[in-house]
């Protein structure tokens, strides 16, 4: 597996993790079990931060949306660099 899809992957396992805990919210949940203290643990960090930098909205959370977009900005800037890079 080469570096590019690795990075790619990396990318693509964070957004769906984004996504499951968006679905998490929906449903009720051991937020201690531990496959979904890994999904808090690894998404808090980066939905913490966008949460800061937006203002409050009432009772809708934009910040998985943002996250999402940044995220696929972020991979197609890193794909894009290591393919100038390596070739």
């Amino acid at each position: 597996m080469g570096l590019i899809s690795l990075v790619n992957l990396a990318f693509e396992l964070l957004s769906w993790l984004i996504i499951a805990r968006c679905i998490l919210s929906f449903v009720r949940h051991n937020p201690y079990q531990p496959v979904i203290k890994v999904i808090y643990d690894i998404t808090e960090p980066i939905l913490g931060f966008f949460r800061r930098l937006m203002p409050s909205t009432g009772m809708i959370d934009f910040s998985p949306l943002v996250a999402l977009l940044a995220i696929i900005l972020a991979k197609s800037i890193v794909i894009r660099l290591l393919v100038l890079v390596m070739y």
